[in-house]
């Protein structure tokens, strides 16, 4: 009987730890199943952050285009992670590239508008220099860095690219370029030989390190020649990573393209648009002759690309956002949700997209992070260090906010997203909210059904515009006189919600 006793205790025993054993194991494999593994990375990276100006959001292959082809972009966000949700801090060109190399909202520090054209000439101002830039933390940081292409953060002494911590420039200060030399050298000498002394700088030659620069190539392939370059200079910097700001103009305006690309969308019948499709398709040809640099350097499988545009797209100038609400300058989500992807070989996750909302000022925090550079203490930032979230797969900034604010005649557009929500003021009607995750057309005014959660967002947005400075520049002198006049912002109004 005894005997029985412990046999039966030994096999209940046994049981029991086979049954604990199979339960941990199980409940260990269902942790490392459901758990994302973060990737170690051995160096530092190199950075190249390719931005275009005024691209739409649906005008590459990789966001749903279906007239025009961009295979060489569509490469690279196939073999990374393309971002749905990604915001940019302005809905125009100056103040996102503001924001994006200080890591400050634009009206933080004052240059919510457009520097005016020819500032090196006029009213000589540029972003605060105080303000230091995330190209200097990297530079700072042993990377060798450099800007191509557009820069319109201040063109005169103390503004330039090489005084905020680029090695290498070569492109135009100002807001934007005319494409074709033959025509631009033609009509800045024009107007040289008749003794204008200020000359719009859509006509200017181009630079190198402050030296000017004769030009011969369609400026976009230009600027692309120009970025091979530096990486194959980089390329020598054994013991530097490099960053590269390859700073397109395309497609902005004026609408130029080159015959020979112009010939390939004989099918869009639309003028404009065939001239977008046209200007956009030569950026992504000039990726290729990038990316082929890179491998032939050895440098591709340690660079991270981050590819977006600056602001929506035009609508007026040949741009779609489909399926989101209006465009440049707009504070519904055509204006400044943009197309974005990450790629860094065995590093970004491959083949999937990132349903988070991500901001263009986390790339300040996040890629010092990545770089191991130091911040300096007294360096103010509005977004975050994205990286670990980004590759776990995780909301970044849960019960946190997104704002986006743009200045018009005497009254002013704000919109602020929190999770899946998004409040809206426009064109001085009624506040409206959307959810914004099921609804990004902004078609469903929920204003009504939850008034307690567009209450919050108002609230919340109002305390955030109470840090705003005045503007130190309008993008024109009228601007600038009307404001005064008005007595603008009128935020009073503005959070206002009737």
């Amino acid at each position: 009987m005894r005997f029985l006793f412990k046999k039966t205790t030994f096999l209940f025993l046994s049981l029991s730890i086979a049954v604990l054993c199979f339960n941990a194991c199980r409940d260990r494999n269902a942790k490392n199943k459901s758990s994302i593994e973060i990737p170690k990375v051995s160096s530092k990276p190199n950075i190249l952050m390719i931005l275009c100006d005024d691209l739409g959001y649906s005008d590459v292959g990789f966001n749903g285009s279906k007239d025009i082809p961009t295979p060489n972009l569509d490469m690279l966000a196939k073999n990374g992670t393309i971002l749905t949700d990604a915001y940019v801090a302005h809905p125009f060109c100056g103040p996102s590239r503001a924001s994006l190399m200080t890591g400050r909202y634009a009206h933080k520090i004052g240059a919510q508008f457009n520097l005016p054209p020819n500032s090196g000439e006029t009213i000589k101002k540029g972003i605060d220099i105080n303000e230091i830039f995330i190209s200097k933390v990297l530079q700072d940081a042993g990377y060798y860095t450099g800007i191509v292409g557009k820069w319109h953060l201040g063109a005169s002494t103390g503004y330039h690219p090489s005084e905020r911590g680029f090695n290498d420039f070569y492109g135009f200060l100002g807001g934007g370029h005319n494409y074709h030399p033959k025509q631009f050298k033609a009509a800045y000498k024009k107007q040289k030989d008749r003794g204008r002394e200020i000359i719009w700088d859509y006509l200017h030659p181009l630079e190198h390190n402050g030296k000017v620069v004769d030009e011969t190539e369609y400026v976009t392939d230009g600027l692309s020649r120009e970025a091979v370059r530096f990486i194959g200079e980089a390329a020598d910097k054994k013991d530097n990573p490099f960053f590269l700001y390859l700073s397109y103009n395309a497609p902005h305006t004026p609408l130029e393209a080159k015959e020979e690309d112009l010939k390939l969308f004989e099918h869009i019948k639309d003028k404009k648009r065939k001239t977008y499709a046209a200007m956009v398709y030569a950026v992504d040809r000039g990726i290729k002759k990038i990316v082929d640099e890179l491998k032939a350097t050895g440098q591709y499988g340690n660079t991270l690309i981050i590819f977006f545009s600056d602001n929506g797209g035009k609508m007026k100038a040949g741009a779609t956002n489909y399926p989101l609400k209006e465009g440049k300058g707009s504070a519904y989500e055509g204006g400044f949700r943009v197309p974005m992807f990450f790629h860094w070989p065995n590093v970004v996750p491959t083949g999937k997209t990132y349903n988070y909302p991500v901001s263009a000022l986390d790339f300040y925090p996040t890629l010092a992070n990545l770089a191991e550079a130091k911040i300096p203490v007294t360096k103010q930032l509005d977004g975050k260090d994205i990286w670990n979230d980004f590759l776990s797969n995780k909301n970044p900034r849960p019960d946190e906010h997104i704002y986006v604010m743009r200045h018009r005649n005497g009254f002013t557009d704000v919109a602020v997203r929190k999770d899946d929500w998004k409040a809206l003021k426009a064109y001085q009607e009624h506040w409206k909210l959307f959810n914004i995750k099921n609804d990004k057309e902004e078609n469903n005014n929920l204003s009504n059904k939850h008034p307690e959660i567009l209450k919050a967002l108002v609230s919340e947005a109002k305390i955030w515009s109470k840090t705003n400075m005045q503007p130190l520049w309008w993008h024109d002198d009228k601007t600038g006189k009307d404001w005064k006049s008005d007595k603008m912002p009128h935020f009073d109004k503005t959070f206002t919600i009737e």
